[in-house]
């Protein structure tokens, strides 16, 4: 599976993006879809997953202003993210996780929001 991550960029606070992370590869056993970031000198922050049967869970630091989707005809994940923060600033990266528990991570894509 190959993940291709698009959507970032420099925004201000306040401001919107929306992510989208575009699978390949065979995906008969992809169940969960999702979003990690990580900012410079911070751990990884598991952002926000969406199953197979469309159950969403999300980082506490971003409920209420981030909305996880996917579109499984087109093997599309995406990342709606509102009311920007400056503490959201980081890299956002996709993975997608099998039934058998492997983890496939595509790159990042750069999100900045200035204040």
């Amino acid at each position: 599976v190959q993940l291709q991550a698009s959507g970032g960029g420099l925004v201000q606070a306040g401001g919107s993006l929306r992510l989208s992370c575009a699978a390949s590869g065979t995906m008969s056993r992809v169940n969960v879809m999702g979003w990690y970031r990580q900012a410079p000198g911070k751990q990884r922050e598991l952002v926000a997953f969406i199953s197979s049967g469309e159950n969403t869970n999300y980082a506490d630091s971003v409920k209420g202003r981030f909305t996880i989707s996917r579109d499984n005809a087109k093997n599309t994940v995406y990342l709606q993210m509102n009311s920007l923060k400056p503490e959201d600033t980081a890299v956002y990266y996709c993975y997608a996780r099998s039934t058998l528990g492997y983890e496939y991570r595509g790159q990042g894509t750069q999100v900045t929001v200035s204040s």
